[in-house]
């Protein structure tokens, strides 16, 4: 019994050992990976959020210009486009908190767990943050748009905050 004391002492000296080494090392380069095409997809929608504001500031009767038949059309593409986009970065952060609950469960059969929440709370936040600024952009551009499209976009923005938050 000594014996097994001591060897398991030794192993438990090794694994503290071995998760304080790796404690420091950066994140795996699938995780990289996943943060760097999570945050590409916020840029994308801050651009496509720009996109939106600039396009309703060129609207008709400003300094005189006369808008293109061809913006009036365009508007839309470009708010469904960027509310898709909004649903596949939703999508993304859910996938994320799905494999942090699952690691959670492994934890009790001793897996190694890192229970750091701060950078799921982080993608959480950026993430309706950009949804409150496009949901003014959709709002501020409600008569552009018409009330059929209006109404689908403002479900498809309850849809979005609702599945974060009941996650």
């Amino acid at each position: 019994l000594r014996l097994v004391a001591v060897v398991r002492a030794v192993l438990e000296g090794e694994k503290a050992a071995v998760l304080k080494r790796d404690h420091h090392l950066p994140l795996s380069f699938h995780r990289r990976q996943e943060e760097l095409k999570f945050n590409l997809g916020l840029q994308r929608l801050q651009h496509r959020v720009r996109e939106i504001q600039a396009l309703r500031s060129e609207g008709p009767g400003r300094d005189g210009a006369v808008q293109s038949p061809v913006a009036p059309r365009e508007l839309p593409t470009l708010v469904l486009e960027a509310v898709k986009e909004l649903e596949a970065a939703k999508q993304q952060v859910l996938k994320r908190i799905q494999i942090w609950k699952r690691q959670q469960q492994l934890a009790g059969n001793g897996a190694i767990f890192e229970e750091n929440l701060a950078p799921l709370q982080k993608r959480c936040e950026n993430l309706v943050e950009i949804h409150s600024q496009l949901q003014q952009q959709v709002m501020a551009a409600s008569t552009e748009l018409g009330p059929d499209l209006l109404s689908r976009l403002l479900e498809r923005f309850n849809e979005v905050l609702s599945s974060l938050v009941k996650r």
